[in-house]
């Protein structure tokens, strides 16, 4: 019998056990695939019971050269698998290296388990100097902030109790990342007793909630009378049933759809009621436009509903809320707290509706279908005015090769191919962004930090290894050169992917910045690249990703040049290799 398969682990007096082999145990029998870490003393007891214990599998190590690595590789695995990835991290030193990511992780609402460890509890057993300083009294403040649950468990039976909860929280809707701080004495402790890991499936996450018989007959009334209705379709699952339901509500509503490229794909751009192109940081005209007309808006955890709805009035959404009805489905409220401020400004909401959108979406579908009368509204947008009939199909080979043409000859690339871009640059122009399935595309950076995209990219080519799909990351030079060491990561695996390098050789959105305050200040726009420009000497993109075990040409400055780069890099990805794409653009960014 496959030992992960097991209900109940209990040990014997057959094997000499230690209290981190408990703990590993607890891990295996919860399903975990991976954990992923940077080797650390202070949990070498753990580490031993995964390699000696547990024959590293269920979880395998993945190794990495840097704990914010770690935490990234296990956000873009669970972008697509949705589910956790264990990460260890080595004590209070570890969990500082790696804060950034956790927040991102925090901020994107994805689920993880982070075991951490701490030098013996007590100070009789400490080593000298080094124990010491790698013992914290409080660990978990370090991320208490931006985690949904943190413990440091005593005994190897609380340790037990600690990691199914954990892994519960961390499970349960609206999900995030969970840390469970290890004391080096209890793992490194001798055994004299039985400890049982039980039938974790007694300890499972609930189903996320549906909503209540109240707020469905009064969606469905508001339904009803609703002329020109309007669905933001924010955070969503990757799973094609939930995609195909969404797509029959927008459907069955005749309503007008919109998405945003902060989250993942979870709605065809290209399907007739999503009329306009996926939003970026603020509504346009014709987007502000669309949310005047409508007398009904159905948000879908929607990531920042009050700031979308009032970003063109300049009016916050308590002084001046828009007049159409609003209904907001998210169960996003659980998880806010007063030290970030990642839950955004408060929306005005004539329902809201704590469950899970998917659910709620099946939901309505159910009582909408049974109904013989439903009629469905008419558009808001006529056909003609359709985005995508003045959207490129390709790049503009006359134009200077920039972001836009970049993106543009990237997009029509991957229409060609199963292709799951992992991240997209800052920048990124919204008529490139044709998504047709629920991987298309895996959303932003949530906490909006700089070098994470090669790990999420790593963590989705994990978890998308052997499906078919070919996963792109397309990212910053900033982010990349950041990030660039966890590409060996991906090498000591093989596995398959290919990140290209939207190169501008500069910190460029901080130079927009420095022109912004220029002008307001007077002065000197022309000295906006100092201290942002990355030459003189410019790294070498190419040379990095060689040492890090990747493939890579020349760099490529021309829409012809990206096109044979991609096809190049397509050969390495199909036979298992891994390839980098360094593409010089002129700096700016797209208007479309």
């Amino acid at each position: 019998m496959n030992t992960a398969m097991k209900t109940e682990e209990t040990l014997t007096a057959q094997e000499q056990l230690w209290g981190s082999d408990v703990v590993a145990q607890t891990v295996r029998a919860l399903g975990y695939r991976y954990i992923a870490l940077v080797p650390g003393a202070s949990f070498r007891g753990l580490h031993d019971s995964l390699v000696n214990h547990l024959g590293n599998h269920h979880p395998e190590m993945i190794v990495c050269l840097h704990e914010g690595h770690a935490v990234a590789i296990a956000d873009g695995f669970s972008r697509v698998a949705n589910e956790p990835m264990a990460v260890a991290l080595h004590s209070n030193v570890g969990l500082m290296h790696a804060t950034m990511s956790i927040f991102n992780a925090w901020c994107d609402r994805r689920p993880m388990l982070i075991l951490g460890a701490t030098g013996p509890v007590d100070a009789h057993r400490r080593r000298p100097w080094i124990d010491w300083i790698h013992t914290a009294r409080d660990q978990g403040a370090l991320v208490r902030h931006y985690t949904k649950w943190d413990d440091q468990p005593a005994s190897a039976e609380a340790a037990v109790e600690s990691v199914l909860r954990a892994d519960q929280i961390a499970r349960t809707a609206p999900t995030g990342p969970v840390y469970v701080c290890l004391d080096a004495e209890m793992q490194e402790s001798r055994l004299d007793r039985e400890v049982k890991v039980p039938d974790v499936r007694r300890y499972a996450a609930p189903h996320p909630p549906a909503a209540g018989s109240e707020d469905m007959e009064r969606v469905i009334g508001l339904l009803r009378g609703a002329r020109a209705p309007v669905l933001l379709f924010g955070r969503g699952s990757r799973a094609a049933d939930d995609w195909d339901r969404r797509v029959e509500l927008a459907e069955c509503l005749g309503a007008t759809v919109m998405t945003t490229l902060h989250n993942a794909s979870v709605f065809p751009t290209e399907h007739c009621l999503h009329a306009l192109a996926p939003v970026g940081e603020r509504p346009t005209e014709a987007e502000a436009e669309v949310l005047a007309a409508a007398d009904l808006i159905v948000s879908f955890d929607w990531h920042d509903l009050a700031g979308f709805l009032s970003a063109r009035s300049g009016a916050s959404q308590t002084q001046e809320p828009v007049a159409a009805a609003i209904v907001h489905c998210s169960l996003d409220s659980y998880v806010h707290n007063g030290w970030s401020m990642d839950h955004q400004a408060l929306p005005a909401a004539d329902l809201r509706v704590l469950a899970d959108p998917d659910r709620f979406i099946a939901q309505l579908l159910e009582r909408l279908t049974a109904a013989d009368d439903w009629q469905p509204a008419s558009p808001l947008l006529p056909a003609d005015r359709h985005w995508t009939l003045d959207a490129p199909t390709g790049p503009d080979e006359t134009a200077p090769f920039n972001s836009e043409q970049l993106a543009f000859t990237i997009a029509a690339f991957g229409r060609e191919r199963p292709v799951t871009f992992a991240r997209l640059a800052f920048g990124w122009p919204r008529q490139a962004s044709r998504f047709r399935t629920p991987l298309d595309f895996l959303g932003k950076d949530g906490g909006g930090a700089v070098g994470s995209g090669p790990g999420h990219t790593i963590g989705a080519a994990i978890a998308l290894r052997g499906s078919g799909r070919m996963t792109v990351g397309v990212i910053g030079d900033g982010d990349y050169l950041m990030g660039v060491n966890a590409l060996w990561t991906a090498a000591r695996l093989d596995v398959p992917m290919m990140l290209v390098v939207s190169n501008n050789r500069s910190y460029f959105n901080d130079e927009v910045h420095q022109e912004r305050m220029a002008r307001e200040r007077g002065r000197p726009v022309e000295n906006k690249w100092i201290g942002q420009r990355l030459d003189d000497p410019p790294p070498d993109i190419i040379g990095l990703a060689k040492a890090q075990g990747f493939a890579g040409d020349a760099s490529v400055s021309s829409v012809a040049e990206l096109r044979a780069a991609l096809e190049k890099g397509t050969a390495v990805v199909a036979a298992g290799g891994r390839y980098v794409i360094d593409a010089l653009i002129v700096p700016g960014y797209s208007s479309k």
